[in-house]
């Protein structure tokens, strides 16, 4: 397990306290879950997502991540419809582990309101709940 200084935190992303991130571009919203996340799950083994177009409110479960030590939900960091599901993660689930910002990611939602993003919390503010945890 990482120190909690060892953890990746992208300056660019917003964060739930739920430990997905967020992030804005073209309209569209990517999510993930975050290093300390992936870090705190261990290896993970099986990801469970929506099917495209499905509608989810924020705080909703979207789907399960399966790891060697547990099963955990992923929760929906804003509102909106899937756009596209990381279907790579089916065959290389260890993506997640491997490559949580970038080619882990879990999917793409068309944000129904893009306000929502504001409630997410900055590096900063989800560092600072991260040490309140620990």
């Amino acid at each position: 397990m990482k120190e909690l200084n060892e953890i990746i935190l992208p300056e660019e992303l917003s964060y739930s306290q739920e430990h997905e991130w967020a992030k804005k571009e073209n309209g569209i919203i990517r999510v993930g879950i975050t290093d300390f996340a992936q870090d705190q799950l261990g290896d993970i083994v099986f990801v469970e997502l929506p099917e495209e177009g499905t509608e989810f409110s924020q705080g909703d479960e979207f789907g399960t991540l399966e790891s060697v030590k547990a099963v955990s939900e992923v929760y929906m960091p804003v509102s909106g419809t899937i756009k596209a599901v990381n279907t790579q993660l089916e065959e290389k689930p260890e993506l997640v582990n491997q490559d949580p910002y970038g080619q882990g990611w879990l999917l793409e939602v068309t944000p129904k309101d893009p306000g929502e993003m504001e409630k997410l919390m900055n590096k900063n503010g989800y560092f600072e709940m991260l040490k309140g945890d620990a």
